[in-house]
C-alpha cells in the first residue's frame, strides 16, 4: 500500500455509530489511522480497533480540540511520518478529497493544505449553518490576514516538519481557527483545495448544530481579548 509515511488523525466523541464505516473506507487508502476517544461512554474505541485502527483514549471528555493535540503528538513522536490528515469521524469527509489533498501537499511541498467546502460543495448544509460559518470565515481573515475560505474544515493535510508549530489550546472546537492562526504566526506556508461536506441528521446532531457554531464564535472572541489584554 502507498502512503506509508501518512496517518490520519481522527478526534472521536461517541461515534460508535459512524466510526468503524469511515476508518474501513480510509484504510483501502491509508494503513495508518489513529483514532483518539475523547471519552466516549459508547464502544467507539473497540469498534475502531476492530476496524484497523490504533485507538488513544482521553479518561474524560476534554473536547474535539483536546482529542486532535493528542493525535497530533502522537504523530510527531513517530518519525517514520511525514504527514497528518485530521478527518472528522461522523462520515462527513469524503476519503477522495484527502487523498487529492496529500496528492496538492506532495506537489507542492507547503506546509498545509486545508479543505473548503465553500469553493467546492455542501450537501443538505442548513441555510443558518453557512450564515454562521460565513461569520467564523470573516473573523479568521480578519484576525489572521489569510486568504482562507472555510475556517473550520476538520479535513486537513499536515506536513509533520510543521506540527512544533502547532499547539492548540482552545479545547472546544474553536480549535480550528486556533491552527489557522498559527499558520500566519508561524509564517507556515499553505493553500486551499476545494472539498464536499456531507451533512446529514446524524452529522448535525454529533457537531453540525447551529449552536456549536455560536460557540465557536464566542470562543474564538474571548481568546483574541485574552491575547491582546
Amino acid at each position: 500500500m502507498s502512503n506509508e509515511d501518512v496517518c490520519i488523525v481522527i478526534p472521536a466523541y461517541n461515534e460508535a455509530t459512524a466510526i468503524s464505516g469511515v476508518v474501513t473506507e480510509l484504510r483501502e487508502q491509508f494503513r495508518h489511522v489513529l483514532v483518539v476517544d475523547d471519552g466516549s461512554a459508547d464502544d467507539t474505541a473497540s469498534l475502531a480497533r476492530a476496524a484497523g485502527a490504533a485507538v488513544a483514549r482521553h479518561p474524560i471528555n476534554l473536547g474535539a480540540g483536546a482529542a486532535l493535540e493528542t493525535g497530533l503528538a502522537w504523530v510527531a513522536a513517530r518519525p517514520e511520518f511525514a504527514w497528518v490528515v485530521t478527518f472528522d469521524a461522523d462520515g462527513q469527509h469524503l476519503v477522495a478529497d484527502a487523498v487529492r489533498m496529500l496528492a496538492r501537499a506532495r506537489a507542492t511541498g507547503v506546509d498545509i493544505v486545508l479543505a473548503s467546502r465553500f469553493t467546492g460543495a455542501t450537501i443538505d448544509m442548513p441555510s443558518a449553518r453557512r450564515v454562521l460559518l460565513k461569520a467564523a470565515v470573516a473573523f479568521t481573515r480578519l484576525t489572521t490576514h489569510l486568504d482562507v475560505t472555510d475556517a473550520h474544515n476538520g479535513l486537513r493535510v499536515i506536513n509533520t516538519r510543521a506540527l512544533p508549530d502547532l499547539h492548540l489550546s482552545q479545547c472546544g472546537m474553536a480549535h480550528a481557527s486556533e491552527l489557522t492562526s498559527a499558520i500566519s504566526s508561524a509564517g507556515l506556508t499553505y493553500c486551499e483545495v476545494s472539498t464536499t461536506v456531507r451533512y446529514s441528521a446524524y452529522s448535525q446532531a454529533k457537531g453540525q448544530r447551529n449552536l456549536n457554531a455560536v460557540n465557536v464564535l464566542f470562543d474564538l472572541a474571548a481568546a483574541r481579548l485574552r491575547f491582546t489584554s
